[in-house]
Protein backbone atom coordinates (compact mmCIF):
# COMPACT_ATOMS: atom_id res chain seq x y z
CA UNK A 1 0.00 0.00 0.00
CA UNK A 2 1.08 3.75 -1.05
CA UNK A 3 0.20 6.90 -0.10
CA UNK A 4 2.02 10.09 -0.35
CA UNK A 5 1.82 13.95 1.00
CA UNK A 6 3.22 16.87 -0.94
CA UNK A 7 3.71 20.39 -0.18
CA UNK A 8 5.01 23.58 -1.44
CA UNK A 9 7.17 26.37 0.07
CA UNK A 10 8.70 29.72 0.15
CA UNK A 11 12.27 30.73 1.69
CA UNK A 12 10.39 32.40 4.31
CA UNK A 13 8.33 28.86 4.79
CA UNK A 14 9.94 26.22 3.37
CA UNK A 15 8.30 23.34 2.21
CA UNK A 16 10.85 20.73 4.08
CA UNK A 17 8.79 21.81 7.59
CA UNK A 18 6.73 18.94 6.47
CA UNK A 19 9.61 16.70 8.33
CA UNK A 20 9.07 18.64 11.79
CA UNK A 21 5.05 18.08 11.23
CA UNK A 22 5.22 14.44 10.69
CA UNK A 23 8.37 14.13 12.76
CA UNK A 24 10.44 12.63 10.12
CA UNK A 25 13.22 13.86 9.14
CA UNK A 26 14.05 14.70 4.96
CA UNK A 27 17.45 12.98 5.01
CA UNK A 28 16.41 9.62 6.57
CA UNK A 29 15.00 6.55 5.58
CA UNK A 30 12.52 4.95 8.59
CA UNK A 31 11.30 1.96 9.08
CA UNK A 32 8.02 1.24 11.86
CA UNK A 33 6.81 -2.62 12.50
CA UNK A 34 3.13 -2.81 12.74
CA UNK A 35 0.90 -5.75 13.53
CA UNK A 36 1.00 -7.64 10.18
CA UNK A 37 3.86 -5.98 8.05
CA UNK A 38 6.14 -2.89 8.03
CA UNK A 39 5.37 0.50 7.42
CA UNK A 40 8.46 2.42 5.28
CA UNK A 41 8.39 6.17 5.24
CA UNK A 42 11.14 8.05 2.82
CA UNK A 43 11.53 10.91 0.70
CA UNK A 44 11.47 11.14 -2.79
CA UNK A 45 11.99 15.22 -2.76
CA UNK A 46 12.94 17.56 -0.35
CA UNK A 47 13.42 21.16 -1.44
CA UNK A 48 12.54 24.29 0.09
CA UNK A 49 10.01 24.59 -2.71
CA UNK A 50 8.38 21.14 -2.74
CA UNK A 51 8.43 18.44 -0.64
CA UNK A 52 6.83 15.13 -0.18
CA UNK A 53 6.48 12.28 2.13
CA UNK A 54 5.54 8.83 1.10
CA UNK A 55 4.59 6.05 3.43
CA UNK A 56 4.91 2.49 2.13
CA UNK A 57 3.07 -0.44 3.69
CA UNK A 58 4.60 -3.82 3.52
CA UNK A 59 1.80 -6.21 4.44
CA UNK A 60 2.71 -9.48 5.06
CA UNK A 61 -0.20 -11.65 3.39
CA UNK A 62 0.84 -14.80 5.50
CA UNK A 63 1.63 -13.17 8.69
CA UNK A 64 -2.32 -11.66 8.11
CA UNK A 65 -3.67 -15.40 7.56
CA UNK A 66 -2.10 -17.00 9.99
CA UNK A 67 -2.77 -14.16 12.28
CA UNK A 68 -6.93 -15.16 11.86
CA UNK A 69 -6.00 -19.46 11.67
CA UNK A 70 -7.80 -20.10 14.72
CA UNK A 71 -11.00 -22.34 15.56
CA UNK A 72 -13.61 -20.46 13.31
CA UNK A 73 -11.36 -17.47 11.40
CA UNK A 74 -11.48 -18.11 8.33
CA UNK A 75 -9.77 -21.74 8.10
CA UNK A 76 -11.84 -23.37 6.08
CA UNK A 77 -10.61 -25.20 3.34
CA UNK A 78 -12.13 -24.31 0.69
CA UNK A 79 -11.40 -20.51 1.57
CA UNK A 80 -7.83 -21.03 1.74
CA UNK A 81 -6.46 -19.77 -1.37
CA UNK A 82 -8.52 -16.65 -1.25
CA UNK A 83 -6.79 -15.96 2.31
CA UNK A 84 -3.77 -15.53 0.00
CA UNK A 85 -4.89 -14.45 -3.31
CA UNK A 86 -6.68 -10.64 -2.49
CA UNK A 87 -6.15 -7.06 -2.81
CA UNK A 88 -4.56 -6.81 0.65
CA UNK A 89 -1.55 -5.89 0.33
CA UNK A 90 -1.80 -3.53 -2.44
CA UNK A 91 -5.22 -1.21 -2.01
CA UNK A 92 -5.43 1.35 0.82
CA UNK A 93 -7.67 -0.11 3.77
CA UNK A 94 -7.93 0.16 7.11
CA UNK A 95 -4.30 -1.10 7.27
CA UNK A 96 -3.38 1.48 5.95
CA UNK A 97 -4.84 4.02 8.28
CA UNK A 98 -3.69 2.36 11.38
CA UNK A 99 -0.12 2.28 9.73
CA UNK A 100 -0.93 6.26 9.54
CA UNK A 101 -2.27 6.66 12.85
CA UNK A 102 0.70 4.96 14.03
CA UNK A 103 3.71 6.28 12.11
CA UNK A 104 2.24 9.57 12.31
CA UNK A 105 0.67 10.28 15.72
CA UNK A 106 2.49 13.61 16.85
CA UNK A 107 1.19 14.84 13.49
CA UNK A 108 -2.34 13.45 13.83
CA UNK A 109 -2.35 15.16 17.32
CA UNK A 110 -1.24 18.45 15.52
CA UNK A 111 1.55 18.37 18.03
CA UNK A 112 5.24 19.82 17.18
CA UNK A 113 7.82 21.17 19.69
CA UNK A 114 10.41 22.06 17.47
CA UNK A 115 7.99 24.55 15.67
CA UNK A 116 4.57 24.59 18.26
CA UNK A 117 3.19 27.46 15.17
CA UNK A 118 3.46 25.28 12.96
CA UNK A 119 0.04 22.42 13.21
CA UNK A 120 -2.40 25.40 13.64
CA UNK A 121 -1.10 26.74 9.93
CA UNK A 122 -2.71 25.59 6.54
CA UNK A 123 -0.49 24.01 4.04
CA UNK A 124 -0.94 23.44 0.25
CA UNK A 125 -1.34 20.11 0.43
CA UNK A 126 -1.43 17.22 -2.45
CA UNK A 127 -2.11 13.63 -1.07
CA UNK A 128 -1.98 10.56 -3.95
CA UNK A 129 -2.88 7.04 -2.93
CA UNK A 130 -2.97 5.07 -6.67
CA UNK A 131 -4.96 1.83 -5.49
CA UNK A 132 -7.86 3.31 -3.27
CA UNK A 133 -11.03 0.35 -3.21
CA UNK A 134 -14.18 2.78 -3.42
CA UNK A 135 -17.12 0.98 -2.80
CA UNK A 136 -20.00 3.64 -4.51
CA UNK A 137 -17.43 5.01 -7.17
CA UNK A 138 -16.00 8.07 -8.04
CA UNK A 139 -19.20 9.33 -6.94
CA UNK A 140 -18.68 8.56 -3.33
CA UNK A 141 -15.24 9.86 -2.89
CA UNK A 142 -16.47 13.11 -4.18
CA UNK A 143 -19.19 13.06 -1.65
CA UNK A 144 -16.73 12.66 1.20
CA UNK A 145 -13.65 14.61 0.54
CA UNK A 146 -15.40 17.67 -1.20
CA UNK A 147 -17.05 18.94 2.02
CA UNK A 148 -14.17 18.87 3.61
CA UNK A 149 -12.32 21.42 1.45
CA UNK A 150 -10.32 19.06 -0.73
CA UNK A 151 -10.28 18.97 -4.39
CA UNK A 152 -10.50 15.85 -5.68
CA UNK A 153 -9.39 13.70 -8.38
CA UNK A 154 -10.87 9.94 -8.22
CA UNK A 155 -10.19 8.30 -11.73
CA UNK A 156 -11.40 4.39 -11.84
CA UNK A 157 -8.48 2.04 -12.73
CA UNK A 158 -9.39 -0.32 -15.47
CA UNK A 159 -10.03 -4.45 -14.65
CA UNK A 160 -7.21 -4.43 -17.20
CA UNK A 161 -5.72 -2.10 -19.55
CA UNK A 162 -5.12 -5.19 -22.36
CA UNK A 163 -9.02 -5.22 -22.51
CA UNK A 164 -10.21 -2.03 -22.15
CA UNK A 165 -13.83 -4.08 -22.91
CA UNK A 166 -13.84 -5.51 -19.24
CA UNK A 167 -14.82 -1.84 -17.52
CA UNK A 168 -13.40 -0.56 -14.53
CA UNK A 169 -12.98 -1.58 -11.30
CA UNK A 170 -14.13 -1.02 -8.07
CA UNK A 171 -10.63 0.75 -7.27
CA UNK A 172 -9.63 4.64 -7.80
CA UNK A 173 -6.38 6.37 -7.99
CA UNK A 174 -7.07 9.27 -5.47
CA UNK A 175 -5.65 12.43 -5.69
CA UNK A 176 -6.77 15.25 -3.31
CA UNK A 177 -5.50 18.98 -3.07
CA UNK A 178 -6.31 21.80 -1.08
CA UNK A 179 -5.43 24.31 1.81
CA UNK A 180 -5.52 22.15 5.02
CA UNK A 181 -3.68 21.49 8.76
CA UNK A 182 -1.96 18.48 7.95
CA UNK A 183 -3.11 16.88 11.24
CA UNK A 184 -6.67 17.44 9.80
CA UNK A 185 -5.58 15.50 6.29
CA UNK A 186 -4.17 13.01 8.56
CA UNK A 187 -7.78 12.46 10.65
CA UNK A 188 -10.16 12.98 7.41
CA UNK A 189 -7.86 9.95 5.91
CA UNK A 190 -7.82 7.79 8.74
CA UNK A 191 -11.39 7.74 8.77
CA UNK A 192 -12.17 8.01 5.18
CA UNK A 193 -9.93 5.28 3.62
CA UNK A 194 -11.58 2.22 5.63
CA UNK A 195 -15.34 3.92 4.93
CA UNK A 196 -14.37 3.90 0.99
CA UNK A 197 -13.13 0.16 1.48
CA UNK A 198 -16.20 -0.81 4.24
CA UNK A 199 -14.55 -3.08 5.56
CA UNK A 200 -12.04 -3.33 8.51
CA UNK A 201 -9.31 -6.03 9.20
CA UNK A 202 -10.17 -5.90 12.69
CA UNK A 203 -13.05 -6.42 15.31
CA UNK A 204 -14.69 -3.19 15.64
CA UNK A 205 -15.67 -2.90 19.43
CA UNK A 206 -17.11 0.38 21.11
CA UNK A 207 -13.84 2.03 21.85
CA UNK A 208 -14.09 2.08 18.17
CA UNK A 209 -16.63 5.13 18.84
CA UNK A 210 -14.23 6.81 20.73
CA UNK A 211 -11.77 6.65 18.00
CA UNK A 212 -13.99 7.84 15.69
CA UNK A 213 -15.18 10.74 17.38
CA UNK A 214 -11.72 11.55 18.15
CA UNK A 215 -11.00 11.69 14.57
CA UNK A 216 -14.03 13.36 13.42
CA UNK A 217 -13.32 16.07 16.01
CA UNK A 218 -13.78 19.41 14.06
CA UNK A 219 -15.79 18.07 10.85
CA UNK A 220 -17.74 15.02 11.09
CA UNK A 221 -20.69 16.52 12.82
CA UNK A 222 -21.85 18.73 10.28
CA UNK A 223 -20.67 16.51 7.35
CA UNK A 224 -23.16 15.64 4.99
CA UNK A 225 -22.54 11.95 4.84
CA UNK A 226 -22.08 11.74 8.26
CA UNK A 227 -24.79 8.43 8.89
CA UNK A 228 -23.08 6.77 6.09
CA UNK A 229 -19.17 7.65 7.81
CA UNK A 230 -20.38 6.60 10.51
CA UNK A 231 -22.09 3.61 9.85
CA UNK A 232 -19.50 2.12 7.89
CA UNK A 233 -16.62 3.20 9.69
CA UNK A 234 -18.09 0.85 13.00
CA UNK A 235 -18.51 -1.93 10.38
CA UNK A 236 -22.58 -1.09 10.49
CA UNK A 237 -22.90 -2.48 13.89
CA UNK A 238 -26.69 -0.81 14.73
CA UNK A 239 -25.94 -0.30 17.97
CA UNK A 240 -22.69 1.63 17.67
CA UNK A 241 -23.47 3.59 15.18
CA UNK A 242 -26.60 4.62 17.43
CA UNK A 243 -24.23 5.55 20.09
CA UNK A 244 -22.29 7.80 17.71
CA UNK A 245 -24.80 9.43 16.12
CA UNK A 246 -26.38 10.58 19.65
CA UNK A 247 -22.79 11.51 20.48
CA UNK A 248 -22.27 13.85 17.37
CA UNK A 249 -25.85 15.41 17.82
CA UNK A 250 -24.30 16.57 20.93
CA UNK A 251 -21.56 18.14 19.89
CA UNK A 252 -22.98 19.03 17.19
CA UNK A 253 -25.71 21.40 19.33
CA UNK A 254 -23.11 22.35 21.83
CA UNK A 255 -21.42 23.87 19.35
CA UNK A 256 -24.34 25.71 18.25
CA UNK A 257 -25.16 27.14 21.48
CA UNK A 258 -21.34 27.57 22.51
CA UNK A 259 -21.12 25.95 24.96
CA UNK A 260 -19.35 22.31 26.03
CA UNK A 261 -21.31 18.86 25.52
CA UNK A 262 -21.03 18.62 29.24
CA UNK A 263 -23.65 21.45 29.63
CA UNK A 264 -26.07 20.18 27.14
CA UNK A 265 -25.86 16.41 28.60
CA UNK A 266 -26.49 17.31 31.81
CA UNK A 267 -30.40 16.60 32.05
CA UNK A 268 -30.16 13.58 33.88
CA UNK A 269 -28.16 12.26 37.36
CA UNK A 270 -26.61 9.34 36.55
CA UNK A 271 -26.72 8.05 40.27
CA UNK A 272 -30.88 9.09 40.98
CA UNK A 273 -31.60 7.75 37.38
CA UNK A 274 -33.96 4.80 38.41
CA UNK A 275 -35.75 4.74 34.98
CA UNK A 276 -36.01 1.49 32.95
CA UNK A 277 -34.42 0.72 30.02
CA UNK A 278 -36.30 -0.97 27.48
CA UNK A 279 -34.50 -4.38 26.02
CA UNK A 280 -33.79 -4.51 22.72
CA UNK A 281 -36.25 -6.78 20.68
CA UNK A 282 -32.83 -8.99 19.93
CA UNK A 283 -32.29 -9.95 23.43
CA UNK A 284 -35.95 -10.47 24.32
CA UNK A 285 -35.77 -12.92 21.15
CA UNK A 286 -31.83 -14.62 22.09
CA UNK A 287 -33.79 -14.71 25.86
CA UNK A 288 -36.83 -16.70 23.99
CA UNK A 289 -35.05 -19.21 22.92
CA UNK A 290 -32.43 -20.09 25.33
CA UNK A 291 -35.52 -20.44 27.44
CA UNK A 292 -37.41 -22.96 24.56
CA UNK A 293 -34.24 -25.15 24.70
CA UNK A 294 -33.84 -24.90 28.46
CA UNK A 295 -37.43 -26.46 28.76
CA UNK A 296 -36.52 -29.39 26.35
CA UNK A 297 -33.52 -30.20 28.32
CA UNK A 298 -31.22 -30.27 24.81
CA UNK A 299 -27.56 -30.50 25.50
CA UNK A 300 -26.61 -30.57 21.80
CA UNK A 301 -27.27 -27.36 19.67
CA UNK A 302 -27.09 -26.67 16.24
CA UNK A 303 -27.36 -22.53 15.42
CA UNK A 304 -28.30 -22.65 11.86
CA UNK A 305 -27.64 -19.16 10.42
CA UNK A 306 -25.47 -18.34 13.07
CA UNK A 307 -24.09 -14.82 11.59
CA UNK A 308 -22.14 -12.84 13.87
CA UNK A 309 -22.30 -15.88 16.84
CA UNK A 310 -24.78 -13.65 19.46
CA UNK A 311 -26.57 -16.50 20.12
CA UNK A 312 -23.71 -19.10 20.37
CA UNK A 313 -22.17 -16.53 22.67
CA UNK A 314 -24.99 -16.41 24.93
CA UNK A 315 -25.64 -20.26 25.24
CA UNK A 316 -21.57 -20.73 26.04
CA UNK A 317 -22.75 -18.90 29.24
CA UNK A 318 -24.75 -22.11 29.97
CA UNK A 319 -22.55 -25.28 30.87
CA UNK A 320 -25.75 -27.43 30.31
CA UNK A 321 -24.98 -26.77 26.64
CA UNK A 322 -22.06 -29.60 26.42
CA UNK A 323 -22.05 -28.99 22.24
CA UNK A 324 -22.67 -25.79 20.38
CA UNK A 325 -22.03 -25.66 16.69
CA UNK A 326 -22.68 -22.51 14.42
CA UNK A 327 -23.26 -22.99 10.78
CA UNK A 328 -23.12 -20.22 8.79
CA UNK A 329 -22.69 -19.56 4.79
CA UNK A 330 -20.78 -16.78 4.76
CA UNK A 331 -16.88 -16.95 6.28
CA UNK A 332 -17.20 -13.29 6.85
CA UNK A 333 -19.98 -13.77 9.02
CA UNK A 334 -17.84 -16.80 10.87
CA UNK A 335 -14.62 -14.87 10.98
CA UNK A 336 -16.81 -11.79 13.03
CA UNK A 337 -18.14 -15.11 15.00
CA UNK A 338 -14.68 -16.09 15.65
CA UNK A 339 -13.40 -12.82 17.04
CA UNK A 340 -16.73 -12.00 18.91
CA UNK A 341 -16.20 -15.56 21.10
CA UNK A 342 -12.43 -15.23 21.20
CA UNK A 343 -12.30 -18.85 19.74
CA UNK A 344 -7.97 -18.18 19.21
CA UNK A 345 -7.73 -17.29 23.62
CA UNK A 346 -10.50 -19.84 24.86
CA UNK A 347 -9.40 -22.02 27.33
CA UNK A 348 -9.52 -25.67 26.11
CA UNK A 349 -12.30 -27.03 28.43
CA UNK A 350 -14.38 -24.16 26.69
CA UNK A 351 -13.36 -24.70 23.31
CA UNK A 352 -14.13 -28.19 22.83
CA UNK A 353 -17.47 -27.46 23.13
CA UNK A 354 -18.04 -25.18 20.47
CA UNK A 355 -17.19 -25.33 16.86
CA UNK A 356 -18.76 -22.90 13.59
CA UNK A 357 -18.79 -24.52 10.41
CA UNK A 358 -19.36 -23.37 7.04
CA UNK A 359 -22.75 -24.83 4.89
CA UNK A 360 -25.77 -24.11 3.22
CA UNK A 361 -28.63 -24.99 4.68
CA UNK A 362 -30.33 -25.18 1.47
CA UNK A 363 -28.37 -28.95 1.02
CA UNK A 364 -28.84 -32.13 3.64
CA UNK A 365 -25.27 -32.42 5.43
CA UNK A 366 -24.64 -35.46 7.32
CA UNK A 367 -22.49 -33.27 9.69
CA UNK A 368 -26.21 -31.82 11.23
CA UNK A 369 -27.25 -35.24 12.16
CA UNK A 370 -27.74 -36.61 15.36
CA UNK A 371 -28.18 -33.42 17.47
CA UNK A 372 -30.61 -32.88 20.56
CA UNK A 373 -32.05 -28.98 19.21
CA UNK A 374 -31.38 -26.49 16.19
CA UNK A 375 -31.75 -22.84 16.32
CA UNK A 376 -33.18 -20.92 12.76
CA UNK A 377 -33.22 -17.36 14.27
CA UNK A 378 -34.13 -14.27 12.08
CA UNK A 379 -33.12 -17.00 8.63
CA UNK A 380 -36.10 -18.09 6.85
CA UNK A 381 -36.83 -15.04 5.87
CA UNK A 382 -33.27 -14.46 3.65
CA UNK A 383 -34.38 -17.46 1.39
CA UNK A 384 -36.18 -16.88 -1.48
CA UNK A 385 -39.55 -18.91 -1.27
CA UNK A 386 -38.83 -21.14 -3.40
CA UNK A 387 -36.09 -22.20 -1.64
CA UNK A 388 -37.71 -23.12 1.54
CA UNK A 389 -38.98 -26.63 0.49
CA UNK A 390 -34.70 -27.28 0.44
CA UNK A 391 -34.11 -25.87 3.80
CA UNK A 392 -37.45 -27.59 5.16
CA UNK A 393 -35.83 -31.16 3.94
CA UNK A 394 -32.47 -30.35 4.98
CA UNK A 395 -33.75 -29.78 8.32
CA UNK A 396 -36.40 -31.46 9.20
CA UNK A 397 -36.10 -34.30 6.84
CA UNK A 398 -32.45 -34.70 6.87
CA UNK A 399 -30.63 -33.70 10.13
CA UNK A 400 -33.87 -34.25 12.18
CA UNK A 401 -33.03 -32.84 15.72
CA UNK A 402 -35.50 -33.90 18.23
CA UNK A 403 -36.95 -29.89 18.54
CA UNK A 404 -36.37 -27.17 16.29
CA UNK A 405 -37.09 -23.26 17.08
CA UNK A 406 -37.88 -21.26 14.25
CA UNK A 407 -38.05 -17.31 14.48
CA UNK A 408 -39.08 -15.10 12.04
CA UNK A 409 -40.66 -11.08 11.87
CA UNK A 410 -44.14 -10.40 12.11
CA UNK A 411 -44.99 -8.29 9.36
CA UNK A 412 -48.49 -6.72 10.86
CA UNK A 413 -46.37 -5.04 13.39
CA UNK A 414 -44.47 -3.78 11.06
CA UNK A 415 -46.99 -0.40 11.17
CA UNK A 416 -45.76 -0.04 14.95
CA UNK A 417 -42.30 1.10 13.53
CA UNK A 418 -42.38 4.75 13.30
CA UNK A 419 -39.51 4.66 11.06
CA UNK A 420 -40.32 2.25 8.69
CA UNK A 421 -41.99 3.74 5.68
CA UNK A 422 -45.03 1.55 4.66
CA UNK A 423 -44.77 -1.26 2.32
CA UNK A 424 -40.92 -1.63 3.50
CA UNK A 425 -39.62 -5.07 5.18
CA UNK A 426 -37.62 -4.54 8.05
CA UNK A 427 -34.33 -5.27 6.49
CA UNK A 428 -32.74 -4.61 2.68
CA UNK A 429 -31.88 -8.54 2.41
CA UNK A 430 -35.61 -9.84 3.12
CA UNK A 431 -36.74 -12.09 0.99
CA UNK A 432 -40.31 -11.73 2.63
CA UNK A 433 -41.93 -11.22 5.60
CA UNK A 434 -45.01 -13.03 7.07
CA UNK A 435 -48.10 -12.48 9.03
CA UNK A 436 -48.96 -14.48 11.98
CA UNK A 437 -51.79 -16.72 9.74
CA UNK A 438 -48.97 -17.41 6.81
CA UNK A 439 -46.25 -18.32 9.51
CA UNK A 440 -48.62 -20.60 11.56
CA UNK A 441 -49.63 -22.48 8.28
CA UNK A 442 -45.94 -22.72 6.83
CA UNK A 443 -44.85 -24.37 10.23
CA UNK A 444 -48.14 -26.47 10.68
CA UNK A 445 -47.72 -27.98 7.09
CA UNK A 446 -43.89 -28.85 7.87
CA UNK A 447 -45.21 -30.28 11.03
CA UNK A 448 -47.42 -32.51 9.54
CA UNK A 449 -45.09 -33.44 7.10
CA UNK A 450 -42.52 -34.23 9.29
CA UNK A 451 -44.06 -36.00 12.32
CA UNK A 452 -43.55 -32.91 14.51
CA UNK A 453 -45.79 -30.92 17.24
CA UNK A 454 -45.50 -27.25 16.82
CA UNK A 455 -46.20 -24.73 19.12
CA UNK A 456 -45.77 -20.81 18.91
CA UNK A 457 -45.15 -18.13 21.43
CA UNK A 458 -45.09 -14.37 21.14
CA UNK A 459 -41.72 -12.63 21.35
CA UNK A 460 -41.88 -8.83 22.45
CA UNK A 461 -44.61 -6.87 23.63
CA UNK A 462 -47.53 -8.57 22.23
CA UNK A 463 -49.92 -5.93 20.49
CA UNK A 464 -53.43 -6.74 20.89
CA UNK A 465 -53.84 -5.43 17.29
CA UNK A 466 -50.84 -6.63 15.48
CA UNK A 467 -49.74 -9.19 17.48
CA UNK A 468 -45.89 -9.64 18.42
CA UNK A 469 -42.93 -7.89 16.45
CA UNK A 470 -41.18 -11.86 16.41
CA UNK A 471 -43.17 -15.13 16.23
CA UNK A 472 -41.73 -18.11 17.12
CA UNK A 473 -42.50 -22.00 16.03
CA UNK A 474 -41.21 -24.61 18.68
CA UNK A 475 -41.15 -27.71 16.83
CA UNK A 476 -40.70 -31.22 18.57
CA UNK A 477 -40.60 -35.03 17.64
CA UNK A 478 -44.04 -36.40 18.48
CA UNK A 479 -44.78 -38.61 21.10
CA UNK A 480 -46.55 -40.89 17.70
CA UNK A 481 -44.02 -40.80 15.36
CA UNK A 482 -41.50 -41.66 18.10
CA UNK A 483 -43.48 -44.53 19.16
CA UNK A 484 -43.78 -45.53 15.26
CA UNK A 485 -40.06 -44.98 14.61
CA UNK A 486 -39.42 -47.08 17.64
CA UNK A 487 -41.24 -49.86 16.78
CA UNK A 488 -39.83 -50.15 13.23
CA UNK A 489 -36.76 -50.08 14.36
CA UNK A 490 -37.37 -52.70 17.09
CA UNK A 491 -38.95 -54.88 14.17
CA UNK A 492 -35.65 -54.27 11.63
CA UNK A 493 -33.52 -55.26 14.55
CA UNK A 494 -35.75 -58.72 15.35
CA UNK A 495 -35.77 -59.47 11.36
CA UNK A 496 -32.15 -58.51 10.97
CA UNK A 497 -31.63 -61.21 14.16
CA UNK A 498 -34.16 -63.67 12.71
CA UNK A 499 -32.29 -63.71 9.12
CA UNK A 500 -28.91 -64.06 10.62
CA UNK A 501 -30.25 -67.30 12.84
CA UNK A 502 -31.24 -68.71 9.53
CA UNK A 503 -28.44 -68.26 7.80
CA UNK A 504 -26.48 -69.47 10.66
CA UNK A 505 -28.62 -72.66 10.89
CA UNK A 506 -28.54 -73.46 6.98
CA UNK A 507 -24.53 -72.85 7.47
CA UNK A 508 -24.28 -75.66 10.02
CA UNK A 509 -26.75 -78.50 8.22
CA UNK A 510 -24.56 -77.69 4.95
CA UNK A 511 -21.28 -78.56 7.15
CA UNK A 512 -22.90 -81.37 8.76
CA UNK A 513 -23.76 -82.78 5.25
Amino acid sequence: MFLTISTTGTPERPATDLGFLLHKHPDKAQAFSTSYGKAHVVYPEASVERCTAALLLEVDAVALVRRGKGKGRGGAPDAALAQYVNDRPYAASSLLAVALSSVFSSAMKGTCQAKPDLPGRPLPLRVEVPALPARGGADLVRALFEPLGWTVSAEPVALDTEFPEWGDSRYVSLVLEGEQRLADALRHLYVLLPVLDDAKHYWVSSDEVDKLLRAGEGWLPDHPEQKLITSRYLSRRWSLTRQAMERLELVRLAETDDSAVEEIDNAVDEQTDTEEKPVPLAVQRRDAIVGALKATDAARVLDLGCGQGQLVQELLKDTRFTEIVGVDVSMRALTIASRRLKLDRMGERQSERVKLVQGSLAYTDKRLKGYDAAVLSEVIEHLDLPRLPALEYAVFGSARPRTVIVTTPNVEYNVRWETLPAGHVRHGDHRFEWTREEFRGWAGTVAERHGYDVEFVAVGPDDPEVGPPTQMAVFTVSAQNTKDRNTKDRNTKDQNTKDQNTKDRNAKEEKAA
